[in-house]
């Protein structure tokens, strides 16, 4: 069993590898017993020590190819700050990043509270002020992606980054289960998706982290943004890729990197 020591111990290992971009072995290699629970408190230790405001929740392996290709089997949730959005005019720079990936998804965007306990779909729909096209960019800190769920979660759910495009469609508007999406890599497709690869249906995604954070005394508030879990797979992202996601009724949002320098 880990005592409070042993996990802030491995959230400064988290911390400092995020730092200076120097992923680490899996923190279940060294703590077989480390928990999902003890891994979200590592997850929070992090994120109260980072400061900054939380302006949102994102799930994380909702999807079955996201699972399969992460070799895990049920979802994670982790922490938006201010400082991961990413303007759509602007490259990120990809030096700041271990393994950075993307994924496309349908952001909800809140307009009031979400219950807690008992949160239901009817909730979610009732709380959503509008649908909005997504890129998250995720990166791991542990090397080459080879994490746990626990892994994961202590990390942050491998969230580092996401970018929201202009569009905003109201719920009752569209089926927020049949949106179709194409992520483009310099003008080629490289991963296309439905909204319905999320749980069967993103809503669900956003009112299982309602119900789940609220075990650690969070609430999904109103004026937050949820990414509810990727279309399809993640892809990976290199210095000088220009990606553009098209979302069938919702629009489009753009994420660019640097090249390498000279």
């Amino acid at each position: 069993m880990l005592t409070e020591a042993d996990r802030l111990a491995l959230a400064d290992r988290l911390r400092v590898a995020e730092r200076d971009r120097t992923p680490i072995p899996p923190l279940v290699r060294e703590r077989p017993d480390l928990t999902a629970a003890d891994a979200y408190a590592i997850q929070l230790h992090n994120i109260r020590r980072r400061g900054g405001e939380v302006v949102g929740h994102k799930v994380g392996l909702s999807s079955k190819a996201m699972q399969q290709m992460m070799g895990v089997d049920e979802p994670d949730y982790g922490h938006l700050m201010a400082d991961m959005r990413l303007p759509e005019t602007e490259p990120a720079d990809a030096s700041r990043y271990c393994f950075p990936r993307v994924e496309i998804e349908v952001a909800f965007l809140l307009g009031a509270d979400l219950p807690g306990e008992g949160c239901t779909e009817a909730d979610v729909l009732a709380a959503t002020e509008a649908f909005a096209p997504s890129i998250e960019l995720i990166d791991s800190r542990i090397q080459d992606w080879k994490i746990s769920l626990a892994d994961t979660i202590a990390d942050n759910a491998s969230s580092a980054g996401f970018v929201v495009g202009a569009g905003r469609v109201p719920p009752g508007a569209i089926d927020p289960r049949g949106i179709d999406a194409v992520l483009y890599r310099d003008g080629e497709p490289v991963v296309r998706g439905r909204s319905d690869a999320v749980l069967g249906n993103p809503v669900t995604a956003v009112a299982w982290l309602a119900r789940t954070v609220a075990g650690f005394g969070v609430r999904l508030r109103a004026g937050h943004l949820v990414l509810p879990g990727a279309c399809a797979r993640a892809v990976d992202a290199h210095p000088g890729d220009d990606f553009r996601a098209v979302f069938t009724g919702l629009g489009e949002v753009r994420l660019s990197f640097t090249e390498v320098s000279p």
